[in-house]
């Protein structure tokens, strides 16, 4: 065993399998993804509408006051 301590080749032995912190937690965002369904809102008149796949809801405008739509 290399260093006398237990641990084996690379990949082997005591310390194998704990990681190194990666692929842990929730993702970018904090992970809180809605799906596919739901609806878009404006925060300024308050119209809303079915939510598009593939197209955020800040990326469109409301329909009757210009406004950015968000997730409702």
């Amino acid at each position: 065993m290399p260093g006398g301590d237990g641990t084996g080749p690379d990949g082997q032995g005591a310390v194998a399998g704990r990681g190194r912190g990666r692929g842990q937690g929730r993702g970018l965002g904090g992970g809180f993804a809605r799906g596919p369904d739901g609806e878009c809102r404006c925060p300024n008149c308050g119209h809303r509408e079915p939510h598009q796949l593939g197209v955020p809801c800040y990326d469109r405008k409301c329909p009757k006051c210009g406004s950015p739509m968000t997730r409702a």
